[in-house]
């Protein structure tokens, strides 16, 4: 038991972003733990995939290639992961919290009695002693998540059962290339011996996929407002703001909550995290949940009429007064000084 095998999510040839940043999390504990970081990937025409995924410092990528593996359906790529897994016997699996991991993630653990671990935040390698038991574990693989709706964040070991099982929300860690010549070794599976014709009974005859029209990953700049907005007009000013300088509009869970905008443009633990190049902060008091999924931004400035806000110590420009009298302010300055 000594390689971590992450489990890639593939959409039209293309290798999802979750799955990279998993790799890049992948590659550095690892490395932590002086062993290889193989990757898997179901599904069809997948010639295209190794050249994706070795740069994040894959050692050896498995193939299951069948028209019949694309796209997902729930029997094949269990059985294929749980057999894959039965023999290879890893010590650590990630796949990403999507809507494939959700469905995926469990069914692999319970054929395989070893435990999940869901919605990571953050993944490290660490020791565990049990003093009930008195033994000591080394090198386990922490397992960080919010709890109780967000108000305490837990650490989660799997002393005994293997593979210690996570999966990771998209955009809560850094995709980031280890080595762009890494070259590793591709192993083409031979299908049959991991999935059964039983497997799939299940066929796609069609399907209808809407991409979200909230890009808040791919914005350089957001303006988010919180309950302190006050209304869903309130957020309409924020919109107009947006517009005006070219950014995204995010919020907090207070916020949409509330009624006051969408749940695709929630930030935060329990939503998207994002790393813009300016994140205006408006009406958002700062809670610990909402902060995880932005602290990383390069520049954050934070509008309320709390001076003693919490997010006011992680900003970098705070400006003191009503979101009502300062964003219309703002967005007169740009109209009148924006190209």
């Amino acid at each position: 038991m000594n390689n971590i095998i992450v489990y890639l999510e593939i959409e039209e040839n293309i290798v999802g972003d979750v799955s990279l940043e998993l790799l890049t999390k992948g590659r550095t504990l690892a490395n932590q733990l002086g062993c290889n970081l193989d990757a898997v990937a179901v599904g069809y025409q997948l010639d295209k995939i190794a050249a994706q995924v070795f740069p994040y410092g894959v050692d050896t990528l498995f193939l299951l290639d069948d028209k019949r593996l694309y796209p997902y359906t729930s029997l094949p790529h269990t059985s294929a992961l749980v057999n894959l897994f039965k023999e290879e016997k890893p010590q650590i699996a990630l796949m990403g919290a999507t809507s494939i991991g959700r469905d995926l993630g469990p069914r692999v653990s319970s054929a395989l009695f070893s435990g999940l671990t869901a919605d990571c935040t953050a993944l490290e390698i660490g020791d565990h002693e049990d003093k009930k038991e008195g033994k000591t574990y080394k090198n386990l693989l922490y397992q960080i998540r919010p709890a109780f709706g967000g108000n305490i964040v837990a650490t989660i070991v799997n002393p005994d059962c293997r593979p210690q099982m996570a999966t990771v929300r998209e955009g809560v860690m850094k995709k980031e290339i280890f080595n762009k010549n890494h070259k590793g070794q591709i192993k083409n599976l031979e299908v049959k011996k991991y999935v059964s014709d039983e497997d799939f009974v299940v066929s796609v005859i069609e399907r209808h996929m809407e991409k979200s029209k909230v890009n808040l990953k791919g914005s350089p700049i957001i303006v988010a407002g919180g309950y302190g907005v006050g209304s869903e007009d309130g957020f309409k000013l924020l919109h107009e703001l947006a517009t005006v300088i070219g950014a995204e509009v995010g919020a907090s869970r207070a916020a949409v909550d509330a009624g006051f905008t969408e749940h695709e443009r929630q930030i935060g633990q329990t939503g998207v995290t994002v790393r813009p190049k300016l994140y205006i902060a408006c009406g958002i008091s700062g809670q610990i949940q909402h902060i995880a999924g932005m602290q990383e931004s390069s520049m954050i400035i934070a509008i309320n009429n709390d001076a003693n806000a919490p997010i006011n110590a992680i900003a970098d420009y705070v400006i003191t007064g009503n979101v009502e009298e300062v964003v219309p302010k703002m967005i007169k300055y740009y109209k009148k000084n924006s190209k």
